[in-house]
């Protein structure tokens, strides 16, 4: 079953290279949407793909890549989008 969420995720995410660690996770996992930093910090991402998937790349959020340090994720779920990979925003 194919799911799309949008997560919003907090803490030091901005400048560590989260949106293209995040690029490069989705498309391990063959996730699809895309990332953006937020003017107030968080970045946002919509991740589009199998359950499954979708599940273990939304786990992921809350690691990030080493130099991140992720304090919240809030994930919810939205409308199927048809996405033809994973960009950074």
């Amino acid at each position: 079953m194919n799911v799309c969420r949008r997560c919003l995720v907090s803490g030091r995410v901005q400048g560590v290279y989260f949106r293209g660690s995040a690029r490069t996770k989705a498309s391990a996992l063959g996730v699809s949407g895309w990332a953006r930093n937020l003017p107030d910090g968080r970045v946002e991402v919509v991740a589009c793909g199998e359950e499954r998937a979708v599940a273990a790349f939304c786990e992921w959020l809350w690691e990030g890549p080493p130099a991140a340090r992720v304090t919240d994720v809030v994930c919810s779920s939205m409308e199927w989008q048809e996405f033809a990979d994973f960009s950074v925003r």
